[in-house]
This record gives C-alpha cells, structure tokens and sequence, in this order.
C-alpha cells in the first residue's frame, strides 16, 4: 500500500513503522530527485509530530542505511519549515547543470539561507563549492544579497569543521549546527507564543559577530519572557487570578495535556492531521487549515466557570486560513467548542479586551453555563450570549 493511504487509514501502524520502511513504501520505493518516493516521503515529513522526526534523525545517524543521507536532507529542511522559513528543497543528487545544494530557506524580504546537510564531518569539506553553489544562486536571482550558508552536521563534535570555517575567507557568512540543536531550536519554537520570539531564533541561524554579546542575550530574555508569559491564557482580571496562579491544575503540563487531548478528537472530527506551529497554535501541512487551542480550569467561585484570553496573534494566525477554528477546553470536562473563526469574529467587538504594558491586547472570553450541559459564549458589552453546544466537540471513546 502506498504510505499517504496507509497514514491516511492507520496512522498509529505508520508511526511503528522503521525509516527503512517508511522510505520503502513511499512511491515506488526508490528515493531520487522528482520521483513519487521522495514526494510522498516530504509530505508525510510535514505530517509527523515533531519529536517523531527526531527519532528518524537519530536513527539516520546511528544506524547506516541506503539513503539515509538523503532522507537526513529532507528531515533537515522539514525543521526549517517548521522554524518559520519557506523553504525550497535541493538536489539529492548534483547534476552537470544543476546546482547542488541541499536546500534554501527564505524569510521573504528578510533573508536568504542556503543549507547543505552533513551526517559527519569525519572529512574535510569543500567550503567553496559550497559556495559556489551560493554564487550561482545568486546570479539566477533564486537568493537575495541578503544571504547565508548554514552546514547542519549530524554529530555534536565538529571541533575541525569549526575550525576549517574559522580559517577560510567564508568565516563571517557561514555558520554550523548539529542536527540535534536545529532539533532543540524546532522545540523551543513549538513551545512559545510570540512571534518576536520566533523571528529571534530564526536569527540565530544568520551569521552574526559574537565579540558584542547583546544580540544573544536579547535571544534568552526573549524566549525566557515569552514562556514566563504564557504559562497560563487566562485574562489576570479574572476574579481569583491569584488562585489560578499558585493552583496545581492549571500548570503547563496540565494545560498542555488536555489541549493534545482536545485537539486529537478535534482533528479526527476534520479528519485533519494537525502540526504544532506554537504552544496553542496548530495548522495543517499546507497551512491552509490552522486552530488556535486554548484551556481553562473551572472556577467554581464564579459565575462564569470558565475565563480564557484570545491573543491578537492568535487572530492574525487564524485570519490567514481557509478554514479556522478558537477550540475551547476545560480541564475538568469531557467536551470541548470549536467555534469557527468566522463565527467569532463577528462578535470580537462585542467583548471586552484588556491591553499589556508593551501595546498588545487580548480579547476576553468567558463561558458560562446557565443550566447543566448548557455553554454559552458571553458577549459582555451587549449583555447577550453565543450559544457553544451547537461547536460541541465529545471526548469520549
């Protein structure tokens, strides 16, 4: 069977499933440039949780195979997609005239990356037909002026390819990173909200000089911020805002965990395979197709149960699909709503917002149960109700 229809029919047997095999039943089975392998094998790639890749990485690099190599340069480029960048593959293969790189990454109007992946550095690399391939690029107008190199190696121990960089007239436009720290970088991504967080670690893979640390320590303060931040989604207004910080229920692990649970039955509803984009925000492989989640405890002291805030990047994230949902949990409850974004937006002038000291706002959302097994949305400035059991989502087996 053809692996997009056996992921589509029976994705937890797909996940057991070794690289080898993967590789093995995609397309014909044959990983080369153009062909039905290489393309069904890329969309699964953009289709698998994160940390599953990870483990496809870890095996290409501990356990020699055929076209492991290959399938490292596609895992590679897949995390740069998921950093943010629009990336374009390259060849697996050079060709006469072909130009051979692995990969480019683009910010548009920003940046442009060209990648080449190593799975060892047990020999000396030819910098400037790296190079070269950055030159060629350049002169078709594939990369703006505006570019880099970045090497992805896949060991830790690169002391001599560092120094071979160091030593070369490319020392100040290429950079290098392990498979492992590209990895970490893709996680740390996931696991904030901002997008100057986001845009910060991009920037890490962009030559910069290190004789002035401030650029780094602005990376760390902003990534240490952004998590600080957003702990918890709550609006701090809320009436016992003390109790939902210093409450065991609401930590993150909590949080989080509910959301994976809210968000599988969601997606298999859609019949949708969703992937990670930030904490709270998830969208499809082609993009076309985002949610924002978020969770709430239940506030028994309260007429309103349950308090949530909807982030301004939350909407700019989802006005950009086709299709777009605000999925609410509870954390004491068997259900979730998944209201469409276009049934939200509608009422976005009718709540209540509050605005941070560096400018932002968030809109409050409140719901409220005005008799058992009955949610509505409260509309605060109107003193009317959006009624949720119609965006139901059941989580029971």
């Amino acid at each position: 069977m053809p692996l997009l229809s056996f992921w589509e029919s029976s994705p937890n047997a797909v996940l057991e499933m070794s690289i080898e095999q993967i590789v093995t039943s995609a397309g014909d089975g044959v990983l080369k440039d153009e062909s039905l392998c290489s393309k069904e094998l890329r969309t699964f790639f953009a289709q698998v949780p994160t940390a599953k890749l990870g483990e496809y990485a870890a095996h290409c690099l501990n356990t020699s195979f055929s076209k492991s190599g290959l399938v490292l340069q596609d895992l590679a480029n897949e995390l740069g997609g998921r950093l943010g960048f629009k990336v374009t593959h390259g060849l697996y293969q050079g060709t006469t005239n072909g130009i051979g790189n692995d990969g480019l990454w683009h910010l548009p109007g920003k940046h442009d990356v060209l990648v080449e992946v190593k799975t060892t550095d047990a020999y000396r690399i030819r910098l400037d037909k790296i190079a070269a391939y950055r030159d060629k690029l350049l002169n078709t107008g594939a990369i703006s002026k505006a570019n880099s190199m970045l090497i992805v190696v896949g060991r830790d121990d690169t002391g001599e390819l560092e120094a071979q960089v160091r030593g070369s007239r490319h020392a100040w436009d290429m950079r290098l990173i392990s498979v492992d720290a590209l990895f970490r970088l893709v996680d740390l991504k996931e696991q904030t909200e901002s997008e100057e967080t986001a845009n910060k670690i991009r920037e890490l893979l962009v030559p910069f000089e290190y004789t002035r640390l401030d650029r780094l320590i602005d990376v760390m303060f902003t990534t240490a911020k952004d998590a600080v931040e957003t702990v918890d989604e709550v609006p701090s207004e809320i009436p016992d805002a003390h109790q939902l910080t210093n409450s065991a229920s609401d930590d993150k692990a909590s949080v989080d965990a509910k959301r994976e649970q809210v968000l599988a039955f969601f997606a298999k509803a859609h019949q949708v395979k969703l992937i990670r984009n930030s904490r709270a925000l998830y969208w499809n492989d082609s993009h076309t197709f985002r949610v924002a989640c978020g969770v709430s405890k239940r506030y028994t002291d309260s007429n309103v149960p349950y308090w949530y805030a909807f982030h301004l990047f939350w909407h700019d994230f989802l006005i950009e699909a086709e299709d777009a949902f605000y999925v609410l949990g509870c954390l004491d409850l068997d259900i979730a709503f998944a209201v469409p974004f276009v049934a939200l937006k509608e009422h976005l002038s009718d709540l209540d917002t509050s605005t941070r000291p560096n400018g932002t706002y968030y809109w409050h959302i409140r719901i409220m149960e005005p008799q058992p097994g009955t949610f509505v949305l409260q509309l605060s400035k109107t003193g009317k109700h959006l009624a949720l059991n119609r965006y139901l989502v059941s989580m029971k087996s």
